[in-house]
């Protein structure tokens, strides 16, 4: 049989990047073996959907390039590849459960099940639905109360006695006892199902070979195996993926533990790492290596080399702790593998963000100035965004730094602006050698007097080289800029 995996978001947040981790490990390996990739959107827990969530989660997969072959928006013969658009299945199959007597009508009310959690948690017993409708109400008695239109729910007859076991491919072989398990609802009262009977019925439907999700359902994967076996169905194979952990290790990777643990780093979701100017194919390889590795060396895959390698063989059953130091590197060494015209492409966007209009002639001049220094193209943008800005505003401590004096610094950029205004050609063979001749007349080290200059006509202390920046930027405002910071240092009150 072909393979055929799924991913199956819940709109109910951004996309986190452990969630595209999912997403690509299971594109991954449908991709590998020749076989299927579907995109299933499970909003049956309709509390919790956030606006936009939708939007954001199919929006972040494209961007990845995690392409699908069947889902909501491209179809398939299995559709369709929403939960909420799927009620009456999920009902019929249900129902059919208790026809087949493997599942029952329950009555209690929310009042007896919290006072049964309250009795349990007094008498430190383990908590759980006690049976009750299983054993005190029959068929016949549920009908009538159905028919008088009481409420109800459906909840599977699980085995009161033996184990459910089921391998799984990452974790090896795993078994609970029967008895551990309570009769789970699979359809609430208002007619949507739970998690464990809308999962299983698509996945079964949907043909789903393998099921690779996140290693906090491995709990749930026994009532799944359950259900399966309830249905009278074969199940997929089961491979559970590692959880993402902070850079520190401690904790799940999100803002709140991030923030917690001090970190400046707040990017957890997709749409962060897009925003700050990380390259989807540095992304890509990242998450692929953050729970999975082909050998103990290699580091650098292209998509296709990926497709080819992946095996399941090669996830680790640890979690894995977020390097953002890695992809960094890892993002750097991407930027630095593309052309010019591509880096100028992919940097637009980004350079434009701040209401700048960056013209294609100075951004395509400028690129080889910055591409070996960046490391995302954010970083990028903001290093070349005094080139588009009308005015700049240094910081005081950044153009009169700890031990130099305001009125020195002042003199300086006076005698800068005249000696490059004398300059009959801007270039940057010029005007280095202006600046540099004129710290030899003031007697000042000439990496302190270009700072100065670098911060009065750029607003920053790192910015691309000096001489090939003032070039770029053109004689008229560089004079125009070193003007204002001189009239900056003419309105600070002596210290």
């Amino acid at each position: 049989m072909s393979v055929r995996v799924r991913f199956a978001p819940s709109p109910t947040g951004l996309l986190h990047v452990g969630g595209a981790r999912t997403a690509l490990f299971n594109w991954l390996f449908a991709r590998h073996h020749g076989g299927q990739f579907i995109l299933r959107i499970e909003d049956t827990d309709r509390k919790r959907l956030v606006p936009g969530a939708l939007e954001d989660i199919l929006e972040s997969l494209r961007w990845l390039g995690l392409d699908w072959n069947e889902g909501p928006d491209v179809g398939g013969p299995y559709g369709p590849y929403v939960q909420s658009q799927r009620l009456e299945i999920y009902q019929e199959h249900a129902h059919r459960l208790v026809d087949l007597g493997h599942a029952y009508y329950c009555f209690c009310s929310e009042g007896r099940l919290e006072r049964l959690r309250q009795e349990q948690e007094a008498r430190k017993q383990p908590t759980g639905y006690d049976r009750f409708c299983r054993y005190n109400v029959s068929p016949e008695e549920a009908r009538r109360r159905i028919a008088a239109g009481e409420p109800y729910v459906i909840r599977l007859k699980v085995p009161l006695e033996g184990v459910t076991s089921f391998h799984d491919l990452v974790h090896g072989e795993i078994s609970v006892q029967n008895r551990t398990q309570d009769d789970f609802v699979l359809l609430k009262s208002d007619g949507y199902p739970t998690y464990h009977l809308a999962n299983v019925v698509d996945d079964h439907l949907m043909r789903i070979t393998h099921v690779m999700r996140a290693d906090e359902w491995i709990p749930s994967t026994p009532r799944h195996i359950l259900l399966y076996q309830a249905f009278g169905w074969e199940p997929p194979q089961f491979a559970h993926l590692p959880i993402i952990l902070s850079p520190t290790g401690r904790g799940k990777m999100s803002k709140r533990v991030l923030q917690e643990q001090g970190r400046w780093e707040t990017a957890v979701f997709v749409r962060d790492f897009r925003e700050e100017g990380y390259l989807p194919e540095a992304l890509i390889n990242f998450l692929a290596l953050t729970g999975w590795a082909y050998d103990d060396k290699t580091e650098l895959f292209t998509v296709e080399e990926l497709i080819e390698k992946f095996d399941i063989s090669g996830i680790n059953p640890k979690p894995a702790a977020f390097n953002y130091d890695k992809l960094e590197w890892m993002n750097g060494l991407y930027i630095r593998r593309l052309s010019p015209e591509a880096l100028a492409e992919r940097l637009r966007p980004y350079a434009e963000a701040p209401g700048l209009r960056p013209d294609p002639e100075t951004l395509r001049r400028a690129i080889p100035l910055i591409r070996e220094r960046i490391r995302t193209l954010r970083e990028g943008a903001e290093m070349l965004g005094f080139l588009w800005g009308e005015e700049v505003s240094p910081a005081l401590e950044d153009l009169v730094p700890q031990g130099t004096s305001l009125d020195a610094v002042r003199a300086w950029l006076v005698e800068a602006r005249r000696a490059l205004e004398a300059l009959p050609d801007f270039t940057h063979e010029a005007t280095e050698a202006a600046l540099r001749g004129l710290a030899d007349r003031l007697g000042v080290k000439a990496g302190t007097l270009f700072m100065a200059v670098r911060v009065a006509v750029t607003g920053r202390r790192v910015t691309p080289p000096l001489f090939e920046s003032l070039a770029l930027l053109g004689q008229e405002r560089t004079l125009r800029r070193l003007e204002a910071a001189v009239r900056l240092l003419d309105g600070v009150p002596p210290r």
